[in-house]
């Protein structure tokens, strides 16, 4: 296997591993005091810091690879997702001051304080499975593929290879190292992916030229809404059943959410979220339209610009337009997208893992011993994923990769319902929350078991009657918005059906339970400038959605 990097490819990438290496450095030299030092930063980081590493989190090398991938086969619907920025924006406006108001850790924490522990052992325990089944095999697999593609190295030598050096960094530094490593790889993978895409737009001739060429082939692929009946695509499903999932992963997952709880108040962590929001609006110029653009070359000029299939559409790109030199940059940019992503989730797994189960179960430790049990956990995380990775290789391109792509749509819905209702309606109370997540629970199960049993008539195209063939048949998408409704209205009716919470005890974590001074507090907590930027977001977000109609 040959590498696509030439001599000085080589010497800038050894350049960005040493300016990592040297702020993950001065960051181990800081020390980690405590528990809130290892998993928080210290609760002292400021805005430009937290909004990168929410895109740095955000952005891995399978979403690179993948978009860029949805780009060439299918054009801009799942921009959708990458429009999701400005519910970036609720979580520093709506859920943040909540979250921080409660002194909260972990989301599960702050489950507990504002219902009870069954709901926080409930979200510990699923978050955990679910971050080793899903978010950390996929980016380690897709990882894999990308750093033996660009190397030329065997896919188990770079797959093991980047998960050692990500785990000794994040095992030694704790969130510290996370946070400013990925405020490096946000820049380096930014620079890197616009110029992919201005070497593009050249080479293909304009914007004018990219849409006349990809228009006479495909029609469809600069709209975004698709037909409520498309079979991947219905826009009721992206932009409703999208927003379900969306609020889920920015606003409720440990995941995203430990960025802005390491600011040292809410104004800086706000202010952190509405940056990160800007930050998410980029993918679609830098990953999805080179895509797109991959797939216009391959019509001009298919000689040259050849793509096997859709997910190499942007290696193609790296291969055949960028010049000595910054490939390597580029190489870079995929490979921070790996570590970045990767680097968050062993710090979220061990974060949980040690505040919310640890912790509990065994109260009397002290904070040193528990930032040793963090390292460790860290540790197990790290032997975890490269344990995983011959399942992956075996499971990578068929269809259990598919269902773990798939099932945040079946998580979210009630995770979602349970954190919105609690925040907006103080009425919720502990029997609802527990209740309202068991039960997406079984419908999880319910619907996975469906899509597995009848995956072959599925598959075919066949018509099985049945009422488990027409559940395991709906859209997932579509799917998220139904269970996301079932929720909703069971969680209400629980609350209704039983005792109120006590007031007393939830104080300031409940819009009706908030008091003058938090009211006060909230209003200080914002400038104009706060505000103008946010709705100048929002600005750019629907222009967006009107623009790419077809």
């Amino acid at each position: 296997m040959e590498s696509v990097l030439e001599r000085w490819d080589w010497v800038v990438l050894g350049l960005y591993f040493l300016a990592l290496i040297a702020v993950a450095v001065w960051v181990v030299l800081q020390k980690n005091k405590n528990t809130e030092d290892y998993f928080l930063a210290g609760r002292n980081v400021g805005w430009f810091v937290i909004g990168a590493s929410i895109f740095a989190s955000n952005i891995g090398s399978e979403h690179v690879v993948g978009l860029a991938g949805t780009g060439f086969a299918s054009g801009t619907p799942m921009a959708h997702y990458e429009l999701h920025a400005w519910i970036v924006l609720l979580l520093g406006w709506l859920f943040l001051p909540f979250y921080m108001r409660s002194g909260a850790f972990t989301m599960p924490e702050f489950l507990e304080k504002r219902f009870d522990a069954r709901s926080r052992w409930f979200l510990s325990v699923f978050s955990l499975a679910a971050y080793v089944l899903t978010k950390v095999s996929v980016t380690i697999y897709a990882g894999g593929i990308v750093v033996s593609e660009l190397l030329g190295i065997p896919f188990w030598y770079g797959a093991i290879g980047i998960v050692i050096f990500t785990g000794i960094y994040t095992v030694i530094g704790g969130m510290k190292a996370v946070i400013y490593t990925e405020t490096l790889q946000t820049v380096i993978l930014i620079a890197g992916s616009l110029i992919i895409t201005y070497l593009g737009l050249q080479e293909v001739g304009g914007w004018g030229q990219l849409q006349e060429t990809v228009r006479s082939v495909s029609p469809d692929h600069f709209n975004m809404w698709r037909p409520m009946n498309d079979p991947d695509f219905p826009w009721t499903g992206l932009l409703f059943g999208g927003t379900i999932v969306g609020i889920w992963y920015w606003c409720t997952d440990q995941y995203i959410v430990q960025r802005t709880l390491a600011a040292n108040n809410i104004k800086i962590g706000r202010r952190g979220a509405i940056f990160g929001a800007y930050l998410k609006l980029m993918p679609i110029l830098i990953f999805l339209i080179p895509g797109i653009i991959a797939f216009a070359l391959t019509i001009q000029n298919p000689e040259v610009f050849a793509v096997e299939k859709a997910d190499r559409a942007f290696p193609m790109l790296v291969k055949t337009l960028l010049p000595v030199g910054l490939k390597g940059l580029v190489a870079g940019g995929l490979m921070a997208a790996l570590m970045s992503s990767l680097a968050s989730v062993f710090n979220s797994c061990s974060t949980i893992f040690t505040i919310d189960i640890y912790k509990k179960l065994r109260p009397e430790k002290t904070e040193k011993q528990l930032l040793t049990i963090g390292k460790i956990a860290t540790g197990i995380i790290v032997v975890l994923g490269i344990i995983w990775i011959p399942i992956m290789q075996k499971i990578g391109g068929g269809v259990m990769y598919q269902y773990l792509q798939n099932v945040q749509s079946y998580i979210a819905p009630p995770v979602t319902v349970v954190f919105l209702l609690g925040i907006i309606w103080k009425r919720v109370n502990s029997k609802a929350a527990i209740t309202t997540l068991l039960a997406g629970l079984v419908l999880l199960i319910l619907r996975l078991g469906a899509e597995i049993y009848y995956q072959p008539q599925l598959a075919a195209g066949e018509t099985v009657s049945g009422i488990a063939f027409a559940f395991a048949k709906i859209n997932f998408a579509h799917m998220a918005i139904f269970m996301f409704i079932f929720s909703l209205i069971l969680c209400v009716a629980v609350s209704l059906a039983t005792a109120e919470p006590n007031y007393d005890k939830i104080k300031g974590l409940s819009f009706g339970t908030l008091t003058a001074e938090h009211k006060q507090e909230n209003r200080n907590s914002f400038d104009k400038i706060d505000v103008v930027l946010s709705v100048l977001l929002v600005i750019i977000v629907i222009s967006i959605l009107a623009y790419f109609r077809g």
